[in-house]
């Protein structure tokens, strides 16, 4: 062999030797790497795939109403419950290998690294379906090497620790569209209204296209563009088999009919509600261990919208053109379920709801409360009372209060209490607080469900203490639920994201909290506010809503220099209002004052059309008798102002009322009541 020979055969043996040193450094580097990589993700263990997810609110049938996100607007779908569509839309486009590479597609990421280095930029993608749902989930959408690093770490672990179609159904449900909706859902119910399970061919297309970027592909925004991108992912559908050319020309050819306005309708129903609907959500998550930020929530409420449209309706109707504010509520009789709630003339001006979280001074429609104690403490509707120009003494003395009636009128004579309660007399409402005493009032409204404790001072029995319009409104549920502990509901049923059932409501039988006997006494006396009869120095309260009143109602209306209120019921139905100011000013404009009794009647008479007059029935133990106003004795055709008036048997008149010792008796009554506290404006 000669030398030359030779050399070249050692050289030959050094270089086969390098290269086999350097396959075998290289494979047990590899080999290494993907060793603790393969550690890496063990230690680190699954990723958590949790993510922001929309509360979706339904209304008392199931339909929906409105939804609660805290960051991004996403309802997760299971991937069966998706359109084939869509899902083969996206990987036809963003992933054709999605089901064969482990997490990356080698030959996409050669080409866009060469790209990003001819171009000494980081521009190329070639980010697999599930890189992609790495970023959704753990980074963001800077442009980096760090990022990119990043993101196959995560890819790697996910594809480690989860099957393909839990990453597709995933990655389907992170997609951001524009317009703030993610995920594949919350996408086909913002432009075509309908669920991702119910999208066409031509539909699914058009949201696929628009995840390559929503401010350039969306039909909304960009319809030209939309549409050159969506005729790509069907050219890159049926390219990879998922669909047929017939397939793909029919789709072409069928055009695109956006539905964005319905997605604008339906995010305006009832705001004010789903807020307290949303807390009242919370508090029952919570008590059951589960915490309301994981989203994904389905919650059935008491809404109804017949109701809730009706309310808005006559509010927008009879509200006047100025800076006046309304709280309005309505709720059954017999369940507490609130039916429909506007807690302000505008929620997008004022999230304030003027209904839960305003506290202001309900006036004479304290009134009702009072005299529910009053009825326990040996009162009935025929006890007379002198209402005349009384000061009354509290403070041991030291302060003296003298009430009047809202037209500086007084009766000069005895009247009774259902006559007060008609005609909302203060001095008899004082005075029956100084008969009864502080201590049974602040138990009353206890227990119909205020949170008060009254100050020993004369004005409380007159409605100076702050309180809530859901509270007025849910005592006087209580006395029409017939003396029943009902609770104010929104909530039927939460369901979590995997639809198990985590809060049902279950009907249990209330408390009594008073006998039905003296709800129904007090409930009758109070529909005594829309009947003339009552009419004398004072005018009975609701006259002016009598022309409209097609069946039964018992209310009581409240007025204050700033406030007015109205509540009241029908057997079945709750409702209450208030109207006034946010900000000290009084209410002095005859359509501010008048708006709250016209919106009221109106929406009783509106959601109860159709039905027949459901009366006010007596339970055992209450009968009715036909008396005069006047003397509270057994009417008799020498009495013209005669009215039914129903009683507790015990205190059924024996007399007539042309009997002369029931006049002198009613005569003798005329005695100075002292009591206490300081002056302030007239209430009604």
């Amino acid at each position: 062999m000669k030398r030359t020979d030779y050399i070249k055969s050692t050289n030959r043996k050094k270089i086969r030797k390098r290269f086999f040193s350097l396959t075998i450094m290289m494979t047990t580097a590899a080999v290494t790497v993907l060793i603790a990589l393969r550690l890496y993700a063990q230690i680190l263990g699954a990723p958590s795939l949790s993510v922001p997810k929309a509360s979706l609110f339904l209304d008392h049938s199931g339909n929906q109403i409105g939804d609660h996100f805290s960051q991004q607007r996403r309802y997760w779908m299971k991937l069966s419950d998706i359109s084939p569509f869509l899902s083969d839309a996206f990987v036809a486009t963003e992933d054709r290998k999605f089901f064969e590479h482990n997490g990356f597609d080698y030959k996409r990421i050669a080409g866009a690294v060469l790209k990003d280095v001819k171009t000494m930029s980081k521009a190329q993608g070639a980010s697999t379906i599930t890189q992609q749902y790495a970023r959704n989930l753990y980074l963001t959408h800077e442009k980096s090497w760090t990022r990119k690093i990043n993101e196959a770490l995560f890819a790697y672990r996910l594809e480690v620790f989860y099957d393909k179609d839990t990453i597709l159904e995933g990655y389907l449900n992170t997609v951001y569209f524009g317009h703030g909706m993610y995920g594949v859902e919350a996408a086909s119910r913002f432009y075509f209204s309908k669920s991702a399970k119910e999208l066409t061919l031509e539909e699914a297309a058009t949201i696929a296209a628009i995840a390559k970027g929503p401010s350039l592909y969306s039909p909304l925004a960009n319809p030209e563009n939309s549409r050159n991108r969506q005729l790509l992912v069907l050219n890159q559908m049926e390219g990879g088999g998922y669909i047929s050319e017939s397939q793909k020309k029919r789709a072409t050819d069928e055009p695109i009919v956006l539905k964005t306005e319905s997605w604008k309708d339906v995010k305006q129903v009832a705001p004010y509600f789903l807020d307290a609907a949303w807390q009242q959500a919370e508090e029952l998550l919570i008590a059951k261990g589960r915490v309301p930020a994981e989203g994904g929530w389905r919650i059935r409420t008491t809404l109804n919208q017949h109701h809730q449209k009706t309310a808005e309706d006559v509010i927008g109707q009879w509200m006047p053109d100025n800076d006046l504010q309304v709280g309005f509520v309505s709720m059954e009789a017999d369940t507490g379920f609130v039916t429909s709630m506007v807690g302000g003339v505008n929620f997008a001006d004022s999230s304030f709801n003027r209904v839960t979280q305003a506290k202001r001074q309900p006036g004479s429609a304290m009134k009702p409360i009072l005299y529910a104690a009053a009825l326990e403490n040996g009162f009935n509707p025929l006890t007379f009372m002198t209402a005349e120009k009384t000061i009354f003494t509290y403070d041991e003395g030291r302060s003296t209060y003298e009430p009047s009636n809202i037209n500086g009128k007084f009766a000069g004579k005895p009247i009774s209490l259902a006559q007060a309660m008609a005609i909302s007399d203060n001095i008899y409402a004082v005075k029956t607080l100084e008969q009864i005493g502080y201590k049974p009032y602040t138990k009353m409204a206890q227990r119909l469900g205020i949170d008060v404790s009254f100050q020993e001072s004369p004005a409380v029995a007159l409605g100076t203490s702050d309180v809530t319009l859901m509270e007025m409104t849910n005592a006087y549920n209580r006395i029409a639920s017939k003396g029943a502990e009902v609770e104010p509901q929104m909530i039927l049923s939460i369901t979590d994201a995997t639809g198990k059932v985590v809060y049902e409501h279950k009907a249990k039988k209330p408390k009594q909290i008073m006998s039905v006997q003296d709800a129904f006494v007090l409930s009758q006396m109070m529909t005594g506010m829309f009947d003339p009869v009552f009419s004398d120095y004072l005018s009975s309260t609701g006259l002016s809503m009598r022309p409209k009143q097609s069946r039964p109602y018992a209310a009581k209306s409240g007025t204050t220099i700033s406030d007015q209120y109205l509540i009241g019921f029908s057997p079945s139905l709750t409702a209450g209002i208030w109207t006034g100011f946010d900000r000290g000013k009084q209410l002095e404009n005859l359509n501010d004052k008048a708006a709250s009794k016209k919106i009221w009647i109106d929406f009783m008479e509106t959601v109860h059309e159709g039905s027949i007059p459901e009366p006010f029935l007596p339970p055992t133990g209450v009968q009715s008798v036909i008396v005069d106003i006047e003397t509270g004795g057994i009417a008799v055709n020498e009495c013209p102002k005669q009215r039914v008036v129903y009683v507790k048997d015990k205190d059924a008149p024996k007399k007539l009322c042309t009997d002369r010792s029931l006049r002198e008796q009613n005569s003798d009554k005329k005695k100075e009541s002292k009591l206490e506290l300081f002056p302030f404006s007239f209430f009604e």
